[in-house]
């Protein structure tokens, strides 16, 4: 089969000129696949590496967004943010923080709908009895969102932030300590939701590690997790 020699992503030979300069900052994405002629329908959740999530929600490329409330202050949250930035939307920090307040519940997540007239948020409220979100907490957020969306499918196309990296909405494991990304695409996956999901931006300097751009990820990872290949 004939090989194409010259391959090129930029105009000017930019090609080897940008890999120098920006060598210390990049994302490496690799294919799970070959490529086919035959689509894989199967469930999956797609990763928006190098993507802005505020842009793309302020140019309208989704309907619905899940990510975070609390009863106490969503200032710096991502919610709180897209609210001064939609000028359409009557709701403003304070406003989203008394209503979360209204809602909050000792025992049993919660999510809250924010219609911010472009875009419908679906927030977690976690149990107040909690001083921080668990993997079971988003679990069963999500339970929640999935079948939301599933009755009213004007909520496609839904997008969700990654849960972590964030201080008044932090997300812990089992031990305490935040997990890994693998571990809240794979409790996302199994409660059935199937959108978008925008990494942290800490993970925006993940130049060493080769990434994948869909989720569940390929089978070859548990091979290697088992000492082969």
């Amino acid at each position: 089969m004939p090989t194409n020699t010259n391959k090129r992503i930029y105009e000017g030979g930019l090609d080897t000129v940008i890999t120098q300069s920006l060598a210390s900052d990049k994302l490496v994405i690799v294919p799970d696949a070959p490529p086919t002629t035959r689509p894989d329908m199967s469930r999956r959740l797609r990763i928006m590496w190098g993507h802005h999530m505020l842009d793309d929600l302020l140019a309208g490329r989704y309907r619905s967004l899940v990510c975070a409330v609390n009863p106490e202050d969503n200032s710096r949250g991502l919610i709180g943010h897209l609210a001064r930035l939609l000028p359409t939307s009557h709701w403003s920090v304070n406003s989203i923080t008394e209503y979360a307040r209204q809602f909050a519940s000792q025992d049993r997540v919660t999510v809250l709908k924010y219609d911010m007239d472009t875009v419908e948020v679906l927030a977690l409220l976690r149990p107040t009895s909690h001083d921080y979100m668990t993997l079971d907490n988003l679990s069963h957020g999500f339970r929640l969102v999935t079948e939301m969306i599933r009755r009213k499918t004007e909520r496609l196309p839904t997008a969700s932030v990654s849960f972590l990296g964030a201080n008044a909405n932090k997300l812990v494991d089992e031990g305490g300590h935040e997990p890994s990304f693998e571990k809240v695409l794979r409790t996302m996956h199994e409660a059935g939701f199937s959108g978008d999901v925008y990494p942290a931006p800490f993970m925006w300097e993940m130049g060493d590690t080769a990434l994948f751009a869909r989720y569940p990820f390929p089978e070859s990872l548990n091979k290697m997790r088992e000492g082969g290949y």
